[in-house]
């Protein structure tokens, strides 16, 4: 029996486990209760007449990279439907509020036969695009079967995930040949994918750069800037846990000298802000949560941010900005966010899930790589206390952004051959 046979006839044996796990996940808030049946295969809508792509995006990330192609692709067939799956509720709510006419959100459901064959059986979709990285045997497996087309687009294969897909060459090579080809995000992701055995690699560059700024509440903005005016705001954008306490020492450290400095948080995961404002404050900050509807004094330390949905409202608020998940082992969050506002961004030593931009914007003098705590601590510091530094770093980011914005139209054109095939299978 075959790895892939094993893996099926695994996660077939497990669906009763998984049942109970997505029940776990629904009362922890992780699943939306009146969607759960969507996990399981189950669909929600029924499926639009005439053409329909299916784009899968993991989470967020990959969600906020898709919008541009979306929005491109359905301007290009006024008769196109486009399903869109991802497999989180925060990333449900972000599409909740910015997908187009013509496109809707439905949860993808575990990798498993049994709840796997009905979605795709029901769905029917004429072409499958995959964003970045996510291989699931089961589903991939079943487009196969079913002759529907599939294309891996924004591919990332990290040196971390090259080294454990290496351990099982037979598996990646089956699986990636599931995808008529591949488009990646750097060259150096090509060549990781060709080495796995991908077919018809190419790289026209990275979707996260004609992502559209994030969007922000001009009533908000306008209720924000009176009291932030006075104020040196300092970001730390998507933090994960550990890195508030990062933020709240390196205030410490920055306040007798910048007495102004007010550190704005923003946790990529809010249920966590209790536990962050309480820690905070047995370090003798002063904090104040968004969330409580608290307003920011003169004599606070902190602005916890801990809504959904805001953090372009606090790009534009913030001259200097901290990439959050870099600081750990986790790959980072999209510098781009920040560059694109305005931003002078700095992030940690670990920026793996967004090598490819982060090493763009390092080459440009366009972002502040630090190696740890002091020197972010140093790079701040420094920025802070010079202007014209600060603001050069910023236009940089916003350079190399710019300049890279036409990478959905490249990506589009790749994808002519699948988009004109579809157009004439459903011309009248």
């Amino acid at each position: 029996m075959t790895a892939l046979a094993l893996y099926r006839a695994a996660t077939r044996l497990a669906q009763p486990y998984l049942n109970r796990l997505i029940r776990r996940r629904t009362a922890a808030g992780k699943e939306d209760p009146a969607r759960v049946a969507e996990r399981r295969g189950v669909a929600s809508l029924p499926r639009p007449q005439g053409p329909l792509i299916w784009l899968h995006a993991a989470s967020v990330g990959e969600s906020q990279s898709a919008l541009a192609l979306i929005a491109k692709l359905l301007a290009a067939n006024a008769e196109l439907s486009i399903l869109v799956t991802t497999g989180t509720v925060t990333s449900a709510r972000l599409l909740a509020t910015r997908l187009p006419d013509r496109s809707f959100h439905h949860f993808v459901p575990l990798d498993v036969p049994g709840w796997v064959d009905p979605f795709l059986d029901h769905w029917r979709p004429d072409l499958a695009l995959w964003m970045e990285s996510e291989l699931w045997p089961n589903m991939l497996t079943g487009l196969r079967r079913r002759g529907i087309p599939a294309v891996l687009v924004n591919a990332r294969m990290s040196a971390r995930s090259f080294a454990k897909w290496s351990r099982l060459p037979g598996v990646a090579a089956s699986l990636l040949g599931c995808f008529d080809f591949c488009l990646a995000q750097s060259e150096a992701q090509a060549d990781r994918l060709r080495k796995l055995g991908a077919p018809n690699v190419a790289c026209p560059g990275n979707l996260k750069f004609s992502a559209a700024p994030l969007p922000a509440s001009a009533a908000e903005l306008g209720a924000l800037e009176p009291v932030m005016r006075d104020r040196t705001v300092l970001l730390f954008a998507s933090t994960h846990e550990g890195e508030e306490r990062i933020a709240g020492a390196l205030h410490r450290r920055l306040r007798p000298s910048h007495p102004a400095l007010l550190t704005v948080i923003v946790p990529r995961h809010p249920v966590r802000a209790a536990e962050i404002a309480r820690d905070l404050a047995a370090d003798g900050l002063t904090v104040k949560r968004r969330s409580l509807q608290e307003r920011v004094e003169k004599a606070d330390d902190i602005y916890l941010a801990d809504t959904m949905g805001e953090l372009g409202l606090f790009y534009r608020l913030a001259g200097l900005a901290v990439i959050g998940n870099s600081f750990g082992n986790h790959g980072g969050h999209n510098p781009l966010e920040a560059a694109q506002l305005d931003c002078a961004t700095l992030f940690g030593p670990d920026m793996a899930n967004f090598q490819a931009v982060a090493d763009e914007l390092i080459d440009a003098e366009a972002a502040v790589a630090c190696a740890g705590e002091a020197a972010l601590e140093a790079a701040v510091a420094r920025l802070l206390a010079d202007d014209g530094a600060r603001i050069a770093l910023a236009r940089a980011a916003r350079a190399v952004a710019e300049a890279n914005r036409d990478v959905v139209d490249r990506i589009v054109e790749r994808l002519r051959p699948h988009l004109d095939k579809l157009s004439r299978r459903y011309a009248p």
